[in-house]
């Protein structure tokens, strides 16, 4: 794979120039795919750090596209499209991308995702060590304290805790949780995980209601997030 590289998939050349030009002065590496069967065919070729691909393209949609790279392609995925529905988002998440774009995009806002996109992809720690002044969380030790306190988890309670750590900061969809944690064969049991979000943010949380770390995406899902105070500096650590 080639740390600098991205693959940009869109069926409207002008867009594919002006994403080039761009990324280029940025110092990216940038490779091209007109359709989501092009894009399925370079990444599998090219082995890219990151793809940016449109959704609504002719022939093989970017869903679908994104759904058949996913099953040999680990790099991160952020999809570009005019659709901004909370649909439009599950379906993209759920697909396997990492992140979205809406169109009409500012292209700082498209550089600050990327550069967000392989920072994650860059990380060598699978499962992280997480301090703050109140919060402290060992995923391989299984062992987390609050305020200096072990606190125990029931066993969904952790493993919610434990994907959306690993993937601090990026929006989980409900489906893709329930997967994970309960099973390929669930997704539609978004009861059972509010419940078990609720009790884990009474086990974490100063204030439940007002969560600071586990964070509700409305009609989306949900993600790990360290909150921004000056006084507060997370660490990370090596396990």
């Amino acid at each position: 794979m080639n740390d600098t590289t991205i693959l940009v998939v869109d069926d409207e050349p002008q867009i594919r120039r002006v994403l080039r030009s761009t990324l280029s002065s940025e110092g990216y590496d940038v490779i091209e795919a007109k359709d989501g069967q092009e894009a399925v065919d370079m990444a599998v070729r090219e082995r890219p750090a990151l793809i940016l691909m449109d959704v609504n393209m002719p022939g093989m949609n970017g869903l679908d596209a994104c759904s058949r790279i996913r099953l040999s392609f680990d790099g991160p995925i952020i999809m570009v499209t005019v659709r901004n529905s909370e649909r439009d988002k599950i379906l993209a998440l759920d697909s396997g991308a990492d992140d979205y774009v809406v169109k009409p995009f500012i292209m700082g806002e498209l550089l600050a995702c990327i550069r967000a996109a392989l920072r994650r992809a860059a990380s060598p720690e699978p499962l992280p060590k997480i301090e703050t002044r109140e919060l402290s969380v060992d995923l391989e030790k299984r062992r987390v304290e609050v305020r200096g306190e072990r606190v125990h988890l029931g066993p969904k309670e952790f493993e919610v805790l434990r994907i959306l750590m690993i993937q601090q900061g990026k929006p989980l969809t409900h489906k893709k949780i329930l997967q994970t944690v309960w099973g390929p064969d669930h997704g539609e049991e978004t009861e059972n995980l509010r419940v078990v979000i609720n009790q884990l943010r009474k086990k974490i949380e100063k204030d439940p209601a007002r969560p600071r770390y586990v964070l509700t995406e409305p009609w989306l899902g949900y993600r790990f997030q360290f909150p921004v105070v000056a006084s507060e500096r997370p660490s990370r650590r090596k396990s």
